[in-house]
């Protein structure tokens, strides 16, 4: 937990002190207000088997052994997806390194290896964020049809955490993971993959990479529309 008195005013960090003392002692209520459709968590269902990980239901480093396969593949969706903003969740060993994930690209030129772990004077999420900003653009890419108009909406939303918003995997979180995602972008896709074989590794994943098998999150007609989307933008190098 880090200090925010760098960054919230007393009466800003005394709301939130008030709000966490009646949502969660007084109230005790669950919350779920973030995970609404105008929030963009559509059928937020389909996230249901990382939820007792996210709950503390299951501790985050128990043995994969000791999990049933239906809790393995919470494990990982959760590892993939619910860690950005739920953090390592709870553990039954406090103080161990058991994965570390980075969450975001550093702001201003911090480094976790500068001996003065000074916050700058201004935070934010792209000026002067790193050369990692570069690739977290907005995509520009004009789909053809609906069907990649909506897997140019899942892959954004989904995909491009590890892969960047412009498929090059050369983002924060990208660059932290071994073996680096792959780089859509340096010849055509086609060159790469077969349709089908690229709808096989989105929808069971990559086997000693941290490619998870989606089709434990997205449907067969979603994973079909973000091949399509793949397929137009990557072939166009």
């Amino acid at each position: 937990m880090m200090s925010f008195d760098s960054l919230l005013s007393e009466t800003e960090i005394e709301a939130v002190s008030y709000f966490v003392h009646e949502a969660f002692i007084t109230n005790k209520q669950k919350n779920t207000r973030y995970h609404t459709e105008e929030n963009g968590w559509f059928n937020h269902e389909r996230y249901k088997i990382a939820f007792p990980f996210v709950t503390g239901e299951i501790a985050l480093d128990v043995a994969w052994e000791e999990l049933t396969d239906e809790q393995k593949s919470g494990k990982r969706l959760y590892l993939n997806s619910c860690i950005s903003c739920h953090d390592r969740s709870k553990v039954e060993e406090e103080g161990a390194i058991w994965e570390g994930y980075p969450l975001s690209w550093p702001r201003n030129g911090y480094s976790h290896k500068s001996t003065e772990r000074k916050l700058p004077e201004k935070i934010d999420g792209l000026s002067q964020a790193s050369p990692y900003a570069l690739h977290e653009k907005e995509d520009d890419y004009h789909p053809k049809n609906r069907e990649e108009r909506e897997g140019q909406i899942i892959f954004q939303k989904n995909c491009a955490f590890c892969h960047a918003p412009d498929g090059t995997g050369k983002n924060w979180i990208g660059q932290f993971i071994e073996p680096h995602p792959k780089n859509f972008t340096i010849v055509p896709i086609s060159e790469l993959y077969t349709w089908d074989g690229l709808k096989e590794r989105i929808q069971n994943g990559v086997v000693g990479t941290a490619m998870p098998a989606w089709r434990y999150v997205l449907s067969d007609q979603e994973i079909e529309s973000v091949v399509a989307y793949m397929w137009g933008k990557f072939n166009n190098i």
